[in-house]
């Protein structure tokens, strides 16, 4: 059975110091799964210019499918200004506005997350209104939903997320992450699981997955906390990896996988991605073994 995953969110242009990479948390998802042998849909837009142009022949060079793509007719492509510290973390200089921020809902879109298996979004595409009334309407129309919260300082609100979060059946957060909730939402626990416990239960959340960086990841499912160490690697950089990760999980999960393996498997890639330079390089051998069927 192939399974069907829409996604929306940036496609955008990582520029880095020496070099662009074609890159955006959605997009990544999206081409990852896509990669694992998922039928990956993906809603976003580009600007009528060069470096639109050039993401979409990207996208058609790797044989994703480009026909919810939509070319905005004012809006510049996305680009993104890329940091990266002593331990090749990055940051990031989002530009305000683009083409993503203006998405135009569309019968299309509509139907694509109609016919999905699961639907991922996150709240940077919500930064601005038009694209988050899409989503808003979107999520009327999915059966299961898959929230990456992919918090970037400036561009999110309170009210905003706590809506996003209330649609969720599975998050994906990082630590730091989870420690603005916290603080936010006024959570009291100082243990992961009791957050995540806690989280669950204010919005109803099925599973919630904390990623750790080089420490691996924690999943909370149905009042149970499983936990993976991670795999060693030498980064190369962060960009990536914990779009790698979650598009892992969807695609394990899907297919009917334990946790256990869900999580071994998602922190394998993820770990892979981040030994590569760029959101998403080409699987190499070991990899791609894990997703032939």
């Amino acid at each position: 059975m192939k399974y069907r995953v829409t996604s929306i969110g940036e496609i955008l242009w990582d520029v880095f110091k020496e070099q662009k990479k074609a890159g955006g948390s959605s997009m990544n998802v999206s081409l990852n799964l896509h990669k694992q042998g998922i039928d990956a849909a993906f809603i976003s837009a580009v600007g009528n210019d060069e470096n639109g142009k050039e993401l979409i022949r990207f996208l058609e060079n790797h044989h994703h499918p480009v026909s919810l793509i939509q070319t905005h007719p004012a809006l510049p492509t996305s680009t993104v200004q890329v940091s990266l510290d002593a331990k090749q973390q990055a940051t990031y200089t989002i530009v305000e506005p683009v083409a993503w921020d203006d998405i135009a809902l569309t019968e299309e879109n509509i139907e694509s997350v109609k016919q999905a298996d699961a639907f991922v979004y996150c709240s940077l595409t919500c930064r601005q209104e038009k694209s988050r009334s899409v989503i808003y309407k979107l999520l009327q129309n999915s059966k299961f939903n898959v929230m990456d919260i992919n918090l970037r300082p400036p561009h999110f609100q309170i009210e905003t997320l706590k809506h996003l979060l209330q649609a969720a059946d599975l998050l994906k957060i990082n630590e730091d992450e989870l420690e603005y909730l916290k603080k936010e939402l006024q959570l009291q626990s100082t243990d992961q699981e009791q957050l995540c416990n806690q989280l669950s239960r204010i919005f109803n959340i099925s599973t919630i997955c904390v990623t750790l960086g080089d420490k691996g990841a924690v999943v909370w499912q149905e009042g149970k906390l499983y936990s993976h160490k991670g795999y060693p690697v030498q980064v190369a950089d962060t960009v990536g990896a914990g779009d790698a990760f979650l598009a892992t999980y969807i695609s394990s999960m899907l297919q009917g996988y334990p946790v256990e393996t869900i999580l071994d498997r998602a922190c394998r890639v993820g770990a892979y991605v981040a030994s590569q330079t760029g959101a998403n390089p080409a699987y190499n051998k070991a990899i791609s073994g894990l997703f032939r069927s």
